[in-house]
């Protein structure tokens, strides 16, 4: 039992790896699934497309594997994290959609718990900002709005999870009702302090405690899956949110590593080690993992937009047939131009956090053209990453020293001229590793070390390869230059604030 099956269960696909003890690719299987918007600012996903597309991709990639149950000795699961998910204890049905992490529903209810004073409380407990981004406010919706849900909570009927959380209910058959550090984490509930769910926060939420999983370890025991789902149960034995599970597939288990992901936003962490570190930008203080009982913390910048840039270029204005055109075609652009796209399609992440403002162009001429505006998409994915750069030093001195590099991942990261920008941009190395699939790997590396498939963590960080650096070559000038005018064209922007609220 030399395999590990890695479940990556995203925004938009599930996919299943199947990892061999070398960490080797054996095989993977992707599905899409519907997304539903059936409001302006509202985004769900119906769990059971959830769940069947993720069995669907792990028995596909068991197949294209040869393998059985009996040859994997643990299954890893990473998931969007945030998106919340009610169901109900004796059915398993969920009583209403998944609210998805970018749903902005309870914008309202995040205005009336700042107004009533209770942000300061809840970041110096959780480390968050209170913004409909986070579970708790989901959670609170749906036991508000849909018929009887606050009741039935109340008596202890129905259950709230974030996707990991669901899938292992039932992957188990309804036997293990758990969760890991860096999922609670993110749910506005849960004091990162003491390591438990806080009764404060419960209390001013609104949420029921009966709802709420056990708080594990990103490592250890989560029961076993049911026999009849892969011929045969299988452990399960790891657990952790996407950009965390990405930050272990990185090897960024030393405080000061920091590691970006782009997808279709772009989550950068920076490893602070057993210290939790407040942030005076508006980034977020996180759990990076929990292993043997100790959590290690980390610092956590969200930028809402980065492969979705690219996206709008494609579906939006049809300038690209697809992605992979981008870069060579803002290679083309006119060096004499200064185009700067602010892509606040959603509002603003951080250090901004301002839900309210929409996206904007600036530096426009007669000749600005398809070319500069791929440029200006690719180059706002950059700006906005040295804007979580800056915050991230500012908080944490140690990050600003001479040999920091940043590790990057996701699918934008194929773009050589946006890592290229990048590091110029950040005047810092920007190392691309030679496997891809990090936010699986995570997952399948806290199961395969409580499996003992895997080493300690030390030791894992000496398979992590580099496949390329990209080193800084901008000249300073030039840097400060475009920086300058980033940063006037956010101000533009923020000045601005007409946004639907």
């Amino acid at each position: 039992m030399s395999f590990v099956l890695a479940i990556d269960q995203g925004t938009t696909s599930s996919r299943a790896i199947v990892f061999g003890a070398d960490i080797s690719i054996a095989a993977v299987a992707q599905a899409e699934f519907p997304q539903h918007f059936p409001a302006s600012g509202w985004v769900e996903h119906e769990p059971d497309d959830i769940w069947s597309s993720t069995i669907a991709t792990c028995r596909e990639a068991l197949k294209n594997a040869n393998l059985t149950a009996k040859d994997i000795a643990a299954i890893g699961i990473t998931n969007q994290r945030e998106t919340t998910v009610v169901w109900d204890r004796a059915t398993g049905q969920a009583v209403h959609r998944a609210i998805v992490w970018q749903d902005r529903r309870t914008a309202d209810i995040c205005a009336r718990l700042k107004g009533e004073g209770h942000e300061p409380l809840i970041t110096s407990k959780t480390g968050l900002i209170v913004d409909p981004y986070f579970s708790g406010t989901k959670v609170a919706w749906i036991l508000d709005h849909v018929p009887g849900a606050r009741g039935r909570a109340e008596r202890g009927e129905l259950m709230f999870g974030t996707v990991d959380c669901y899938l292992l209910w039932r992957l188990t058959g309804g036997k293990v009702h758990a969760t890991d550090a860096t999922n609670a984490s993110r749910t506005l509930l849960f004091n990162i302090h003491t390591g438990q769910w806080d009764d404060e926060l419960l209390k001013i939420l609104r949420v029921p405690r009966s709802m709420l999983p056990e708080v594990k370890d990103s490592s250890g025991s989560f029961g076993e899956s049911v026999p009849e789902l892969f011929g045969g149960s299988i452990a399960i034995s790891g657990i952790a949110g996407d950009q965390q599970a990405a930050t272990i597939g990185q090897a960024c288990f030393s405080p000061g590593m920091i590691k970006s992901t782009y997808g279709t936003g772009c989550f950068a962490l920076l490893n602070t080690g057993a210290t939790p570190v407040a942030s005076k930008n508006k980034l977020l203080t996180t759990i990076a993992y929990q292993l043997g009982g100790k959590r290690t913390y980390a610092l956590e910048g969200s930028i809402f937009v980065a492969g979705s840039a690219v996206q709008w270029l494609r579906d939006g204005l049809g300038v690209i047939k697809q992605a992979s055109e981008s870069g060579p075609l803002a290679d083309k652009s006119d060096s004499m131009q200064s185009v700067y796209l602010v892509p606040a399609f959603v509002g603003l992440g951080a250090p901004y956090w301002n839900p309210r403002v929409r996206g904007a162009l600036f530096g426009l001429t007669r000749n600005t053209g398809p070319a500069e505006l791929a440029h200006a998409a690719l180059e706002s994915v950059c700006y906005q990453t040295f804007d979580l750069w800056a915050a991230m030093r500012a908080d944490w001195p140690e990050a600003g020293g001479a040999n920091i590099v940043l590790r990057v991942d996701g699918g934008m990261t194929a773009s050589d001229w946006t890592m290229q920008r990048l590091a110029d941009l950040l005047d810092a190395p920007v190392d691309r590793p030679m496997i891809q699939e990090t936010t699986a790997l995570g997952a399948a590396y806290l199961a395969g070390l409580c499996a003992g498939v895997y080493p300690e963590p030390s030791k894992f960080a000496d398979n992590w390869r580099l496949e390329r650096r990209f080193k800084p070559a901008m000249s300073a000038a030039t840097r400060e230059r475009k920086l300058a005018g980033w940063s006037r064209a956010v101000k533009g922007l923020l000045a601005s604030d007409e946004g639907e609220g």
